[in-house]
């Protein structure tokens, strides 16, 4: 792809990047590094004016479009593709990285709050994938999901760590559904990042940017090779 003054050129065959949970933390890092790799952006999230100030900041409609989303509504899924694909005319990679977290303790969290966390961490990325299949398998795309370290070992007392071993396994389910079509799929496995998920601050974290930089290295391979997890921890995580 031609580049001018250091920038990506405005193509309009660019690939097309579709991201959920776009608006803050890993999400909007990967949509800016994404930008900056020559990609357009469809981003979906509930928090419609910081997803459209990102859309904004990345180029506005002809680079990026925001797209209010609600992962858990199979109807809001259906309409963030139809938008990559009526606006772009295409779609190349779909991140499924919407999430909710919980505190660890079974007694710690109301029965209203982990119905909105098993719904968005599970049946959401779910809903995504399968909504954004037929343009992938038209482009030969690329499906990443977030999973994380506690989909890797058990956390006591999470039921965080559930959804997100139900995450592990629909990657790998995926990718055997899409053998043959030259759809990849990747798992991508963050330790502590530092973003809202998290109340407080911490120097032990990873920043957003760097699991960004993890899901770009998946999408930049060659076709013949698919990335199938990538397991991302803090220098100082012991777990």
């Amino acid at each position: 792809m031609e580049k001018v003054a250091g920038k990506p050129s405005l193509m309009a065959d660019d690939p097309v990047f579709l991201i959920t949970g776009a608006s803050s933390g890993i999400g909007a890092a990967t949509a800016r590094a994404a930008a900056a790799a020559g990609h357009r952006l469809v981003l979906g999230a509930r928090s419609v004016d910081s997803l459209a100030a990102l859309a904004a900041e990345l180029g506005g409609d002809e680079r990026a479009i925001a797209v209010p989303t609600d992962v858990i509504e199979w109807a809001d899924n259906e309409a963030l593709v139809a938008a990559a694909t009526e606006r772009f005319g295409r779609l190349d990679v779909v991140f499924a990285n919407a999430g909710v977290g919980a505190k660890r303790g079974w007694l710690e969290e109301t029965p209203e709050h982990w119905r909105g966390m098993v719904l968005t961490n599970v049946l959401g990325a779910a809903y995504t994938v399968r909504a954004a299949l037929p343009a992938l398998k038209a482009a030969q795309g690329h499906v990443l999901l977030t999973g994380s370290v506690a989909g890797r070992r058990v956390i006591p007392g999470s039921l965080y760590s559930a959804t997100k071993w139900a995450v592990t396994a629909m990657a790998e389910a995926i990718r055997g559904d899409l053998d043959g079509t030259g759809v990849r799929t990747t798992l991508i496995s963050p330790g502590q990042v530092d973003t809202p998920f998290f109340d407080a601050r911490s120097d032990g974290r990873l920043e957003p940017e760097d699991i960004a930089r993890a899901v770009l290295y998946a999408v930049s391979q060659p076709p013949h090779v698919d990335v199938n997890e990538v397991l991302v921890r803090p220098t100082a995580q012991s777990g």
